[in-house]
């Protein structure tokens, strides 16, 4: 089992040094989420609370993803960079690939991209980019990204996307796995489509084992179970011998969590309090 551990939570200036805390500490990767902006007057509902509400305010510090990725890259050398989740649709397809590559390039392949669709309706106005069949449009954009980072000339000729013979350099030093974040019936299934994984949310062992059961049947029907698979996601529950063996038994691989928060503490304020911290959790569950 590889260990994640989001970075949200963590002064924003301390994560380059945090960064190889964690890396010394045994986590195998960081985790980065992702907003553009947040809208004054939102009316959009946040789909993972009861009432509706972000978990966040409109003071969060929401770093571009790929340029903190490039700082953290310079001071790690083994720990992996995911996205979770990266909103694929609010960009444009070319610009995204671009940005992907160079951190990629910068980090010797270090890279993974969590992608979501997206729920901030005014997010998407704001940056121009139509919020309607966003989802049909992710599934187009994971194709050009792919072609994209092959580092050749490429077309691509769909529904949204069309252009003829393009090539982009640099391309990713490492195949760049895209992560399909999202735990409703069409994620999972695009998840098992087209996804070198499935990237969920908090949820509890059995839950969670449920989704890795309901993921490998997908899998199995859309042909794809040959193919390497990776899943991560928090379970709700201390992370012992016991549930580990469980949750890797059903296909689990990465466990997604915060050395803070599994600590009671939502604000990490300095850079020895965060490495104590990062340092605790690799001793009591990762070492």
């Amino acid at each position: 089992m590889k260990f994640c551990n989001a970075m949200m939570g963590a002064e924003p200036h301390l994560w380059p040094a945090l960064a190889k805390a964690a890396e010394d500490a045994g986590f195998d990767s960081v985790g980065i989420s992702d907003h553009v902006v947040y809208p004054q007057d939102l009316e959009s509902r946040y789909p993972y609370t009861e009432d509706g509400a972000p978990p966040f305010s409109p003071d969060e510090i929401w770093l571009d993803p790929m340029g903190v990725v490039c700082a953290m890259a310079q001071t790690t050398s083994t720990l992996r960079f995911v996205t979770n989740v990266f909103i694929l649709p609010l960009r444009n397809p070319f610009v995204v690939a671009k940005s992907v590559s160079t951190a990629s390039y910068l980090s010797d392949g270090r890279v993974g991209l969590g992608v979501g669709a997206g729920w901030m309706k005014e997010e998407f106005d704001l940056a121009e980019q139509p919020f309607a069949k966003r989802g049909k449009r992710m599934n187009e954009m994971i194709d050009v990204l792919r072609a994209l980072w092959t580092g050749e000339m490429v077309e691509y000729h769909g529904d949204f996307y069309d252009f003829d013979f393009v090539k982009m350099r640099p391309a990713p030093t490492e195949p760049v796995p895209i992560y399909i974040g999202g735990a409703s019936e069409v994620a999972l299934r695009r998840a098992a489509r087209v996804g070198d994984g499935w990237l969920g949310m908090y949820g509890s062992p059995e839950d969670l084992i449920g989704y890795c059961k309901t993921l490998d049947r997908y899998r199995e029907e859309a042909g794809t179970s040959d193919r390497p698979f990776e899943i991560i996601a928090s379970p709700l529950s201390i992370p012992d011998g016991d549930l580990v063996q469980e949750l890797a038994a059903a296909g689990m691989t990465t466990i997604l969590t915060s050395a803070w928060l599994a600590s009671g503490v939502n604000k990490v304020e300095s850079l020895q309090q965060g490495t104590e911290l990062l340092a605790a959790y690799g001793d009591s569950f990762i070492k």
